[in-house]
């Protein structure tokens, strides 16, 4: 008979789910079922900008199979002594989502991500693309509308053949119709996330583009101390020579190491929750680490 130790070994987690209070596609219930069907040890829902798909899989009650956390990604300026093509992006995980600072900030980032959309759209009308915003919202549903659904609408319209064509033409940073949005800095939001008794983790590090991975690591230590308390590790986009990198300057600066598939649903097919394209295995104890905090 195995020992609860050696079986937790074999148990994977995902901690980093989007639902469709964000920009996932399937709701919270839905997601706390498919991971009963997956069998994954533990998992965290991790909005863009918003715990309401924490409150929600709360409310709903966690199947007793699996253990929850609650999450949130917040999309941040990098520091002014760091240049990035884009957002640095913290992770908050249990976080007390009832914290009036907490839902304050969050509020006001939501609104900023609603005022961004229908400038994005003028722009594309201007280039000749011609999408409303009315199409976006039936395209998002419940979701939080924003620059993936309308990516979807691009090519159900077929003014470009992918997802990824429509950001790498117009829709990513520094392209046609890209429409910069409203951010906290980095200190702030590693504040907040503190402050509603939560864990700040710097996410998928190998999206910020670095220049190198000196370069990368001082930009670590200043956001550690700032209170950043670990760093995401396992991801899909992650080469697997990176996340072994990773795990060493984490441990060098004595940081949680956490991972998750980034899980968007339909919106990303070749992405699964908790296994990513395939390979990706998250071990229990990267939990168990990190609600013991370390």
């Amino acid at each position: 008979m195995r020992s609860p130790s050696e079986y937790n070994k074999n148990v994977q987690i995902d901690l980093h789910i989007h639902s469709t209070a964000s920009d996932g596609t399937l709701s919270p219930l839905e997601i706390l079922r498919l991971a009963c069907s997956l069998k994954l040890g533990a998992i965290a829902i991790t909005d863009h900008d918003t715990v309401a798909g924490s409150k929600e899989a709360l409310a709903l009650g966690i199947p007793p199979s699996i253990k929850f956390l609650t999450g949130v990604e917040i999309s941040a300026s990098a520091p002014p002594s760091f240049s990035c093509p884009g957002s640095i992006h913290i992770l908050g995980y249990a976080l007390n989502t009832d914290d009036p600072v907490l839902n304050q900030t969050l509020k006001e980032l939501q609104q900023a991500r609603k005022n961004r959309n229908p400038r994005i759209l003028k722009i594309l009308n201007e280039l000749g693309l011609h999408l409303t915003l009315n199409e976006v919202r039936q395209e998002a549903g419940e979701c939080q509308l924003g620059r993936p659904h309308i990516a979807r609408i691009m090519v159900i319209k077929g003014y470009v053949q992918s997802i990824d064509e429509a950001f790498d033409k117009y829709l990513g940073k520094g392209k046609l119709a890209y429409v910069d949005k409203y951010r906290l800095d980095c200190a702030r939001a590693i504040e907040i996330i503190l402050g509603a008794g939560g864990i700040p983790v710097l996410a998928h590090p190998f999206l910020i583009q670095a220049r190198n991975d000196e370069v990368l690591e001082d930009l670590i230590i200043i956001l550690t101390k700032m209170g950043l308390k670990g760093l995401e590790v396992y991801y899909p986009r992650h080469p697997t020579e990176q996340t072994a990198r990773y795990a060493e300057i984490a441990n060098r600066h004595r940081l949680l190491i956490t991972g998750g598939s980034d899980f968007h649903g339909s919106l990303t097919p070749e992405i699964k929750m908790g296994s990513g394209r395939g390979n990706l295995f998250i071990p229990y104890a990267i939990y168990e680490r990190l609600v013991n905090k370390g």
